[in-house]
This record gives structure tokens, sequence and C-alpha cells, in this order.
């Protein structure tokens, strides 16, 4: 019995050893803002990690701003880089901030400006100095809104995919991707399935061999929901369903550079309104984007809400995690692939 106990205990120990946790902390010590939620990381050019978040006195306030910070040091104290003034006399919140990296080193800060996720339009910031100064706001394109809450990848030929979605007044909500092919300056649409079958918003695009791609959406639908490209984007598979749950609630993932696959999501079953499955966060890994399996627990609460993750993976290997916590504060967590 002693050996038969001993050898589940080392098979367990064994299992979760491919994933270390090396850090965990609250970002924010003094935060200048009541509420904030939708945080977003990069790694620059220099090796510095940025994170932003929107915060003001409570979402879709008039008062909410995107605020900005480096994590490589004790003290993350932010400043706001965006806002939603149009004029003097008319303000909206902001909404959702993306950071993404070009490969030249160009960082762009995407986010939304409008009274709400339905009347939104998509506003891009710049910056050549990894974050230092930012140039004035831009308008995209009537029809562009930019990467909706998800990172964008750029493909080893140029292309940039930026995960984007609409949800309409009808209530319906459709995922698409636009995808620039001269570093940012342009964008055109492409559609992923409109079907009626699911409602999705927010994907994240995972990398895999031979020009494929898979996109990982939220959905209404109680399930994370997916779709496939096999010629790097141009078209796409039907969507279907995972196995992962979704709890109406943002993800996110990240293709690492071992080509493991992870994903960052609730995995409650979906109660009555989103607010009820948000309250557990898990790290899970595929090596196929079909199977997944639980490897970390960073959250298990009951009623509070730790939601709408960001992750990436530096170039010292390491993969970092952030997310609101309980729309107080944002927490930020490392972790370390084995070789294993």
């Amino acid at each position: 019995m002693l050996t038969i106990f001993f050898s589940m205990s080392l098979g367990s120990v064994i299992a979760q050893k491919p994933w270390t946790r090396v850090k965990e902390e609250l970002v924010f010590t003094n935060p200048p803002f009541k509420s904030c939620h939708a945080s977003t990381i990069v790694e620059t050019q220099n090796g510095k990690l940025l994170m932003a978040c929107f915060g003001g006195t409570a979402e879709g306030q008039k008062d909410v701003s995107i605020w900005l910070c480096g994590l490589n040091s004790k003290s993350h104290t932010p400043r706001a880089v965006a806002n939603g003034v149009v004029n003097d006399t008319l303000h909206y919140a902001a909404w959702n901030p993306v950071l993404f990296k070009e490969h030249n080193g160009k960082l762009f800060l995407f986010y939304k400006v409008g009274p709400n996720p339905r009347e939104w339009w998509g506003m891009v910031k710049t910056s050549t100095d990894n974050g230092i100064t930012w140039s004035a706001p831009v308008r995209l394109p009537n029809g562009i809104l930019g990467a909706i809450k998800n990172k964008p990848v750029q493909l080893t030929n140029g292309i940039i995919l930026s995960p984007s979605s609409v949800e309409e007044k009808s209530g319906r909500w459709k995922a698409h991707i636009e995808l620039s092919a001269d570093k940012g300056r342009s964008w055109r649409d492409v559609q992923l399935d409109t079907s009626k079958t699911f409602d999705v918003i927010q994907p994240s695009i995972l990398i895999y061999k031979n020009h494929t791609l898979q996109v990982l959406c939220r959905s209404k639908q109680g399930n994370i929901i997916q779709a496939w490209s096999y010629n790097n984007g141009k078209t796409w598979s039907k969507l279907s369903k995972t196995s992962l749950l979704n709890p109406n609630s943002g993800i996110d993932a990240v293709t690492l550079k071992s080509g493991k696959q992870l994903v960052v999501y609730n995995p409650d079953v979906p109660g009555k309104d989103w607010f009820n499955g948000r309250a557990k966060l898990n790290l899970a890994c595929s090596t196929d984007g079909k199977t997944w399996k639980d490897v970390a627990i960073l959250e298990n609460g009951d009623k509070q809400e730790y939601s709408y993750p960001a992750i990436i993976q530096t170039s010292d290997g390491l993969i970092h995690i952030t997310y609101t916590y309980d729309r107080h504060n944002i927490k930020h967590v490392v972790f370390k692939e084995s070789d294993l």
C-alpha cells in the first residue's frame, strides 16, 4: 500500500512539475481609480514588460481612461495614456486596451471609445520608443475596430492578424479578423462563420505548422468556440464547440516557442448571468488545439470576479498572465515551463 501511495504521489508531482509558478503579485498599491478591468501586456524591444488596463469610477463611466505601467520594477505606478474625450463638452468611456509589438519594435495601443460596446469605435496610438511616448490618437476607419480584447499575431510573412468582433444592437455577436499587409497602416476585414449557430466575440489566435491557425472565442453558448484556417487566415472553417467551458467571459491564448498552446479561461458551468461564472480561473494546455488539459489553477473563488486574462511568453521563455482581480486591481502571475 505504501508503494502504491508513493507512486501515485510521485506521479502527481511529475504531472505538475512542468508548470512552476515563479511570481505572483497585485500590480497596483494605491491605484488612482476605483475600478479597473481588461488588462493587456506586451514585451518591448528593450525587454521591458508593459501592462495597460482601463480604470475609473466604474466600467462605462465617462471618467474611465486607459492606464499604462511597467511590470519590471517593484513600483508599478500607472499613468493615463488615452481617454474618451471627444471635445470640451463630449466625453465617453475608454474600453479594452490591447498592446501589440510589430516585428520592427513599433508598439500599438488599440482601444475603444463610445457609450457602450454596441456603439463604440476603434482608436489606435503608436510608440517608437518602447512606450515612453505615444502618438496622437487616431480613429480607425469605419468597419475596423482594431484588436477588440486580445493581442494580434504577426506571421513570418509579415501579415498582421488582429482578432476583433462586433456586438450588434440586435443582441447578435460576430467575431472576425482584421488583416494588415503593410505593418498596421491599413486593414481589411476577414469574416469568420456568420451563421446564427453561435454568438462569439473576443477571439484569440493560435499558430500551428503548415499555415494552420486556430481562433478561440468567448460565447453565449456555454463553451469556448473555435474555428480553423489552413491558409494563414485567408479563409476559416465553420465555428464549432471545444471541450472548454465558457460562462460568457473573456479568455486569452498564446502559442509557446515549444509549440504548445495555452489558454486562460473561467472553467465554471455557465450561470444565469455572466457574473455567476468568473470566480474560478484556470490555465489549460494543448499540443493540437483539440485536446486540452488544465495545468494550473489561478483562482478558485466563490463569488469574486477573476476575469479577462491576457497571456504572453517573453523572450526569456517565461509565461506572463495578467487578469482582473475583483475589479479593484490587476493580478500578475508568472509561470516557467520546464523542459519535460
